[in-house]
């Protein structure tokens, strides 16, 4: 008879209990709810969350259940795209599972190609047979910006010592091929330009160091910008190093 190995597996999906039944069981349901997104399938949201459900999305605002199933729309004319989960962690304990999963979004965009990645973590419990989520994070993460050239010249004017405190400088040197810069004893690292004046440190995406200039062009300093916070350096008067410094640190 078909009819009992059948019953016997929607029973295996409706209530598995090894790590690995569990694990696939949570990743196809996470799959479904970012296939709901673009869909604006509330109806999926709705059954995997929790009466009490907290989401806290990549912008870093704090949303209840009820806000959040209001914000579950069709993407707008003109947008489409996907979003697949490319790596996926559960950790169980007993009803509970704490799942972490990075997730690769491509999105057409009126004719352009859009791509972004989300870290998401999240808190399922299981009640009464049925996986609810109650918490989740999505966090946004964040690249490198594509880097540019500039004219020799230009890259020059940013070599220097900067000073943000006594005991606090940084020096940025002309390292054979390209810029570096460090904390003074410390090693140097590459600095690459993202446009005239905004320089980065490849791997720290969160930080632009932003120059600034006095009504003659001659360049006064800059500021390690983190997010929207800002620490200042001020460029010492005689700190400004010979353009063939040898670099001597290490990346």
């Amino acid at each position: 008879m078909i009819i009992l190995p059948l019953l016997a597996a929607l029973a295996l999906q409706v209530s598995p209990r090894s790590p690995d039944q569990i694990t696939a069981l949570l990743r196809a349901k996470d799959q479904m709810l970012l296939d709901a997104i673009a869909a604006g399938d509330r109806k999926v949201w709705d059954q995997a969350l929790a009466a009490d459900a907290v989401i806290v999305d990549e912008s870093g605002a704090v949303i209840d259940r009820a806000e959040y199933l209001k914000q579950v729309e069709p993407l707008p004319a003109g947008a489409s795209g996907t979003i697949h989960i490319s790596s996926y962690t559960v950790h169980i304990s007993g009803d509970l599972a704490a799942v972490i999963h990075t997730d690769d979004e491509q999105e057409n965009y009126h004719g352009q190609s859009l791509t972004a990645q989300y870290l998401t973590t999240e808190t399922w419990q299981r009640e009464a047979g049925e996986w609810k989520i109650h918490l989740m994070h999505v966090y946004a993460v964040l690249k490198d910006p594509p880097a540019i050239s500039l004219p020799h010249e230009t890259v020059q004017q940013y070599v220097g010592r900067y000073q943000a405190a006594p005991d606090l400088i940084y020096v940025i040197q002309w390292g054979s091929k390209q810029l570096v810069g460090g904390r003074d004893g410390s090693p140097m690292k590459p600095l690459e330009v993202e446009l005239r004046d905004v320089l980065f440190v490849p791997g720290q995406p969160r930080i632009r160091k932003i120059f600034q200039r006095d009504e003659a062009g001659h360049i006064t300093g800059f500021v390690d910008r983190r997010e929207s916070w800002d620490l200042v350096w001020r460029r010492q008067p005689s700190g400004h190093l010979d353009g063939n410094a040898k670099w001597g640190g290490s990346a």
